[in-house]
């Protein structure tokens, strides 16, 4: 259990907003206009011009990917013909004795071996039928009470035509034992949603990153933790992103104790309490103040939990949309968003979006369990955490609900792999 008792849901009075919600500027950005949330109760401020509009309310979904949907077994006829009729009566001529009838037996056992070889054949059809369901089927995820997941089909390692790929610099040639020197093979990632390069990194590795005891009510200590974790992050993301090829650069940093203004706007927004990534510099913004004491009507998070880790974690999901940006995800998830004709689309979209950064969040903060420490009660209070922030009723549904921003940040936390954090190919259900 967590160390501090989980304080109740706040009663909000009529007309002073809503509870928290998290994540960065508002829904519809584009890639230089910063991924976030509004403060809860404010609503979202105007969409700067060329953006799509303001997503509408409500998001009926997608509807569930269908099931496998056996046909049923070929069904199998029994013999053919009835019993063997008796034979015709023999004529009375003693020289000539009677004729049994030859075929009876030979035809039933004919049948018999025909009806085997029609139902082995038709098993082994619905045998081939199930094998292809199984193996084209989408991932299921867990049920709500976090039972472990099903993984993820990994990414082929050859992309198809189809895709988006960026070649990468290429190697250094060497010369062949006859002086000859081939071209190096050319690395290709892939910079799709569903199958990107990202997904075949594997998990990050442990990292050493003891953090003390530091106060998130005091902007010096909570700033240097916030930095002093900002090179665990890059120990980890680095390593993986380097193996698989991908060019990797850290973000930049502007934390203030109050209030600012980046290159995407006023952070935090006015009246919220959000940090905020903005790609276009590649920056991640934040103010320890309304983080951890919140801001107008918008609770902060130390309000929610008193302890550190919750605000880290955060920092980690802003990191995680770093990695989008590095990867390609970011560009493909914009570009589809400008492809999509209804509001419902592209809130779906963002929700898949930020919910896969809260996964990668999750990845962080379990590579540095041992050494934070992120004891089981530390991590409970993670959990408790990601159940109360994400989409609140009467507000845009674009960064999940509660219930799926938990389960997310459980799946990074519990399974560490990247391409465990695939919400591109998960139910609707697990991204509403």
């Amino acid at each position: 259990m967590p160390t501090q008792p989980y304080p109740p849901a706040p009663q909000v009075p009529p007309g002073q907003g809503m509870p928290p919600g998290y994540g960065y500027p508002p829904p519809g950005r584009g890639p230089n206009q910063g991924y976030g949330h509004p403060a809860p109760g404010q609503g979202h401020p105007p969409m700067p011009q060329g953006y799509p509009p303001p997503p509408g309310q409500g998001h009926q979904g997608y509807p569930p990917p269908p099931g496998p949907g056996y046909p049923g077994a070929p069904q199998g006829r029994g013999p053919y013909g009835g019993p063997i009729p008796p034979p015709p009566p023999i004529p009375p001529v003693p020289w000539q004795p009677p004729r049994r009838r030859s075929g009876g037996a030979a035809v039933i056992v004919g049948s018999v071996f025909g009806v085997i070889a029609l139902l082995f054949v038709g098993l082994v059809v619905v045998g081939a039928i199930i094998k292809n369901n199984r193996s084209t089927s989408s991932p299921q995820l867990a049920l709500p009470s976090y039972s472990p997941y099903r993984p993820y089909d990994r990414p082929t390692d050859t992309p198809t035509e189809s895709q988006t790929d960026t070649p990468t610099e290429a190697p250094t040639p060497t010369p062949t034992s006859t002086g000859t020197v081939n071209p190096p093979r050319q690395v290709v990632l892939n910079t799709t949603l569903e199958r990107n390069t990202l997904y075949r990194a594997g998990g990050l590795p442990t990292v050493s990153c003891p953090v003390g005891s530091p106060s998130i009510y005091s902007h010096s200590q909570l700033k240097s933790l916030i930095m002093k974790t900002s090179r665990c992050l890059n120990k980890g993301w680095s390593r993986i992103l380097g193996e698989q090829g991908i060019d990797w650069r850290p973000p930049g940093y502007a934390i203030v104790a109050t209030k600012g203004r980046g290159a995407c706007g006023d952070f935090p927004q006015v009246g919220s309490i959000v940090p905020y990534y903005c790609p276009r510099n590649g920056t991640i913004y934040a103010s320890t103040g309304a983080m951890a004491k919140g801001s107008g009507n918008s609770l902060g998070y130390g309000q929610i939990v008193g302890w550190h880790g919750a605000i880290i974690s955060m920092m980690a999901h802003e990191y995680g949309h770093h990695v989008q940006q590095l990867t390609g995800l970011s560009n493909t998830w914009w570009q589809r968003t400008q492809r999509s004709s209804s509001s419902s689309g592209r809130l779906a979209l963002s929700r898949k979006f930020e919910l896969q950064a809260t996964c990668f969040g999750g990845m962080f903060m379990r590579s540095v369990a041992g050494t934070y420490p992120v004891t089981p009660a530390r991590r409970n209070t993670l959990y408790y955490f990601y159940s109360r922030v994400g989409d609140w009723p009467g507000y845009p549904r674009d960064h999940g609900s509660p219930a799926n921003n938990n389960r997310w940040f459980r799946q990074g936390y519990e399974k560490n792999k990247a391409f465990q954090c695939n919400t591109w190919l998960a139910p609707s259900s697990s991204t509403s």
